[in-house]
């Protein structure tokens, strides 16, 4: 196994139709609706760059920033922007695109952490990633301060 991977190999993109099933009485979709395909889209690209199976750990950021309305087109993009030894930091952003004007709006961004396992379910080992982008080298930087914070959340009262 390559034992360090480009982050853009591990980039994942996803497009969804927003359909009326998945919205709320103002025709906009469900917040959990977003965190069910950030959740996919995050499993997906970690199991790309560690070609494993992977387990959710946690999803520490959510921010929902604009909506999305019957019609509009959900575009997201997933990253693996920093590893442990066994656990992936993937950064998840959700844009909308209006279907006949082809306006972008960013609605969500988040940050998951994913833990790659084997046929037992016991961690496993990932390969390291290569951030690329400015966002990515900025997010690989600030990795640890979040590990240290759920770390103490964890350990909280």
């Amino acid at each position: 196994m390559k034992t360090e991977i480009s982050s853009n190999i591990s980039r994942t993109y996803q497009s969804k139709l927003v359909l009326p099933p998945h919205t709320n009485h103002m025709g906009t979709i469900f917040g959990g609706t977003v965190l069910s395909y950030i959740d996919e889209i995050a499993a997906i690209c970690a199991m790309k760059h560690s070609k494993k199976v992977v387990v959710t750990a946690s999803i520490d950021q959510v921010d929902f920033v604009s909506s999305a309305k019957v019609g509009d087109i959900l575009i997201l993009e997933a990253v693996v922007v920093s590893t442990g030894r066994t656990s992936m930091e993937v950064f998840v952003k959700v844009e909308s695109e209006h279907l006949t004007t082809g306006e972008r709006l960013l609605t969500t961004t988040s940050m998951l952490t994913m833990v790659a396992v084997d046929e037992n379910g016991v961690p496993s080992p990932v390969p390291k990633v290569i951030p690329e982008t400015d966002k990515e080298k900025e997010l690989f930087h600030a990795a640890q301060e979040r590990k240290k914070e759920r770390d103490k959340n964890h350990t909280a009262d």
